[in-house]
């Protein structure tokens, strides 16, 4: 094991980290919903898999890693992380994470001989944010990084599937996560194409994902989602308390939701 590898990726805390940012989604967020439409199928692929992703929020970690663990259990996850987090986070190495110097052409080096690595197993997938970059899910362009085109040059055997990631507030107190998957892509199929044709068709398919994951967003339809994790409803406290109180004196059942199935959208 070379240092830049770092040290070696521990499944049980990959398990025990999985239900950890579960627990914390439902704590901290009204629900993870995942696109009808957009719901991965290929799991099984023979070989590797790159999911690359937009970085609209902080959050973007935990639900990568709850994605990964829900819809893709049999694989061993990875995925390039900045170098001083890293060092501010060490138990993302143990989860499979690799450090990438954002500041230097170094870093460069540094992800894709770690992506050759990783990518050499079928088994195994890496979740990128390309974007290198917070970015609110509305800027256009992207602003891929360049690395992430050269990774079908490493790995043509590889499926490259865009990621969809959005947050949003809608009729609870706690915010929701959404995700969808894009079409998958051979790498054989980028790799016929010039390096800045094959970043551009990796843009441009990002964006797709991401315009029609923000259409369902904006709706505020429950019914074109998934929900891969739901969390507490209601105001809480004294409040929802004194609801409680009403609804058993009123020999109703208590729903602690600002909006029942049915209701009109406000």
């Amino acid at each position: 094991m070379t240092r830049e590898e770092g040290p070696a990726r521990s499944p049980a805390l990959w398990r025990f980290m999985v239900v950890y940012f579960d627990r914390y989604v439902r704590r901290h967020l009204n629900a993870l919903r995942l696109a009808r439409w957009g719901v991965p199928t290929c799991a099984d692929h023979p070989g590797p898999i790159v999911v690359y992703c937009n970085h609209p929020a902080w959050w973007d970690a935990a639900i990568v890693i709850l994605l990964a663990g829900r819809l893709f259990p049999r694989r061993e996850s990875h995925a390039p992380f900045d170098a001083r987090m890293l060092a501010k986070y060490a138990v993302f190495a143990r989860m499979g994470a690799f450090a990438v110097d954002l500041d230097s052409a170094r870093g460069a080096a540094q992800f894709l001989r770690a992506s050759r690595r990783i990518l050499a197993a079928p088994d195994r997938m890496i979740w990128i944010t390309a974007q290198g970059r917070f970015a609110d899910v509305r800027a256009r362009p992207l602003g891929l990084r360049a690395g992430i085109g050269r990774l079908p040059e490493i790995a043509p055997d590889a499926l490259f599937v865009p990621l969809a990631l959005e947050y949003a507030f809608w009729d609870e107190r706690g915010g929701e996560a959404f995700a969808a998957f894009g079409t998958p892509v051979p790498g054989t199929a980028l790799l016929a194409l010039s390096r800045p044709e094959r970043l551009a068709r990796m843009e441009a398919d990002l964006t797709a994902t991401l315009d029609a994951l923000s259409a369902d967003v904006v709706s505020r339809e429950a019914e074109r989602f998934t929900p891969l994790a739901s969390g507490a409803k209601g105001v809480g406290g004294v409040y929802d308390l004194w609801r409680r109180l009403r609804a058993i004196l009123g020999g109703r059942r208590f729903e602690p939701a600002h909006r029942q199935k049915g209701d009109p959208v406000p």
